[in-house]
C-alpha cells in the first residue's frame, strides 16, 4: 500500500513537473516565433510594453487563481477594474487628494468582492450567476456615473503607477511581482492557503473538519476585488484617464491565463508558477499578433481556441484521475 502511494505521488509530481516545463517551452517557442516573424518584437520598447500588458493581466489573474482554487469563479473582475479606476479618477478630478482617492477606490473594489462573497455564501446563488450579474451591474454603474464619457485630468503622481519606473523597472511589473509573492506566501506558507486548497477539493469534507468555509470564500472574493482595484490604479495611470468601457471581455482572458497555467476549473488543483507562465504566454501571444497585424477577429478566434484547449486538457486530466 505504501509503495503504491509513493508511486501515485511520484506520478502526480511528474505530471505537474512536465506540465510546467511544457508551459515554459511553449513560452520560449512563442517568443522565438515572433522574434523571427518581426524584427521589432525583441526591441526594448516592445518588451516594456509586453511587461506592462502582462502586469495588468497577472495581477487580476492572481486573484482569479484563488477563486478557481476554491471551486468558484469571478466574471466581474474586468468590470471591477474599470469601476475602481473610474471611481479613483472622478474623486481626483473632484479635488480629493490622490492618496485618499486611491484608498476609496481600493475599498470600493474590496466591497464588490465582499458582495460577491456574501451572495455566494449566504444567498446560495452559484458564483457563475452571481459574478455575471455583478459584471453587468458594475459596467452599467460605471457608465451611469460617468455619463459614458472618460474621466481625465490627473497629476503626474497617478501616471507613475502605470507608466513610471523604479530603479529602471516598470512600476506595474514591480507591483505584479509583489502581488505574486504575496499570493505565494498566502497559498503555500499559511493555514489559509491549505484551507483554500481543501475547500476546492471537497467543500463538505472541509466544512465537517471544522473549517469555516464561508469565511474562506468571503476572504478569497474580497482579495479578488482588492487585486482588481490595484489593477484599476495601474490602468488609470497607464491610460491617464478613467475609461468606463475599459477591458470589456477581459475577464475571459484572465480565466484563460489561469486555466492555461494548470489551475482546475473544478477547484483544489493548480500551482501559482503555472499561472505566471500562462499569463506570460497570453501576454506575448497577444502582443505578437498585434505586431504581425493579425485581424482583431482572428485574434478573438485564437483566444477562444486557447481557452477551449486549456479547459479540455483540464477536463481530460480530471477524468483520468476519477
Amino acid at each position: 500500500m505504501k509503495a503504491e502511494t509513493k508511486t501515485e505521488t511520484k506520478s502526480s509530481f511528474q505530471f505537474k513537473f512536465n506540465q510546467e516545463v511544457i508551459l515554459l517551452l511553449v513560452l520560449i517557442g512563442v517568443i522565438i516565433f515572433f522574434s523571427i516573424m518581426s524584427p521589432t518584437f525583441l526591441t526594448g520598447g516592445n518588451l516594456i510594453n509586453i511587461i506592462r500588458q502582462v502586469a495588468l493581466l497577472g495581477i487580476i489573474a492572481a486573484g482569479m487563481t484563488m477563486v478557481l482554487l476554491i471551486g468558484g469563479i469571478d466574471l466581474s473582475v474586468a468590470s471591477n477594474v474599470a469601476f475602481t479606476s473610474v471611481v479613483m479618477g472622478m474623486l481626483i478630478t473632484a479635488g480629493i487628494p490622490p492618496w485618499i482617492a486611491i484608498i476609496v477606490g481600493i475599498i470600493a473594489g474590496v466591497f464588490v468582492g465582499a458582495v460577491n462573497g456574501l451572495i455566494v455564501t449566504r444567498v446560495g446563488i452559484p458564483a457563475l450567476i452571481t459574478t455575471l450579474g455583478m459584471l453587468t451591474m458594475l459596467r452599467g454603474t460605471t457608465f451611469v456615473i460617468t455619463g459614458g464619457y472618460p474621466v481625465f485630468g490627473f497629476p503626474e503622481s497617478i501616471r507613475f503607477f502605470g507608466n513610471g519606473y523604479l530603479l529602471g523597472i516598470p512600476v506595474p511589473a514591480i507591483i505584479m511581482v509583489a502581488v505574486f509573492v504575496g499570493v505565494y506566501i498566502l497559498l503555500y506558507k499559511t493555514y489559509i492557503g491549505r484551507h483554500i486548497y481543501a475547500l476546492g477539493g471537497n467543500l463538505e469534507a472541509t466544512r465537517l473538519s471544522g473549517i469555516n468555509t464561508k469565511k474562506v470564500q468571503m476572504l478569497v472574493y474580497m482579495l479578488s476585488g482588492f487585486f482588481c482595484s490595484i489593477a484599476g490604479l495601474i490602468l488609470l495611470g497607464r491610460l491617464n484617464s478613467g475609461q468606463p468601457n475599459a477591458l470589456q471581455g477581459f475577464e475571459l482572458e484572465v480565466v484563460t491565463a489561469v486555466v492555461l497555467g494548470g489551475v482546475s476549473i473544478f477547484g483544489g488543483q493548480g500551482k501559482l508558477i503555472g499561472v505566471v507562465l500562462g499569463v506570460f504566454i497570453l501576454g506575448v501571444l497577444a502582443n505578437g499578433l498585434v505586431i504581425l497585424n493579425i485581424n482583431e477577429f482572428y485574434q478573438m478566434v485564437i483566444s477562444g481556441a486557447v481557452l477551449l484547449v486549456a479547459v479540455g486538457i483540464d477536463r481530460i486530466y480530471n477524468r483520468k484521475k476519477d
